[in-house]
């Protein structure tokens, strides 16, 4: 039975690397993988998923208003597709969480998808909330913060270092961030230390 999978972490933790990883295992075996990435990352160009270790690959773009079980049904009804991969999946609407849930459910399809779960202030995306709600498998893709311990946040930097507490959810310029442990993006963004009786 085919499922749905999110594999989610902070930034610089190598998602993308392993989602074109998996990919190229499913084609060296003969099988069709596609491949599907956020508009939004895509800045009027061509959709590409990009790794840290400077490996890429064409993917399809997609957007709020978009059907993925459209796009991919249409696909399978072209040729057979083993496996649908999908990166930067917080990005994704709750009704795309959804629409991939059907692809696995009714055409039979597994979807893989890889992103990030909590933004720059510690919220959830709408399309990882969803994921972690109604996936399969989740699997968290770990990394590390500058003092060794689990990262499991990311905080936002301008052009000067200086630590964002606001602005918009999605930001296309990936080097803004950095990724460290709770303590210490607490810290960074201004909770700790804390003062009063109350606290």
């Amino acid at each position: 039975m085919a499922k749905l999978y999110f594999s989610y972490s902070t930034m610089n933790a190598g998602k993308s690397t392993l989602l074109l990883q998996a990919a190229y295992n499913y084609r060296e075996r003969g099988m069709r993988a596609l491949l599907y990435t956020c508009a939004a990352y895509a800045g009027g160009g061509p959709g590409l998923i990009h790794s840290r270790l400077d490996i890429s690959e064409a993917a399809e773009l997609y957007a709020d208003e978009d059907d993925l079980f459209v796009s991919i049904r249409d696909h399978a009804e072209e040729s057979k597709v083993d496996c649908v991969f999908v990166d930067e999946a917080q990005c994704l609407t709750r009704a795309h969480v959804w629409q991939l849930a059907r692809v696995a459910d009714r055409l039979g399809i597994p979807v893989m998808c890889f992103g990030l779960r909590t933004d720059f202030q510690g919220n959830l995306f709408a399309g990882s909330s969803e994921l972690l709600a109604i996936a399969d498998s989740l699997r968290e893709v770990r990394t590390i913060c500058f003092c060794g311990a689990k990262a499991t946040m990311v905080v936002r930097r301008d052009a000067n270092g200086r630590v964002l507490t606001e602005g918009s959810q999605v930001s296309a310029e990936k080097s803004d961030y950095v990724s460290l442990c709770r303590k210490h993006w607490e810290e960074a963004i201004g909770h700790w230390p804390v003062t009063g009786p109350e606290h």
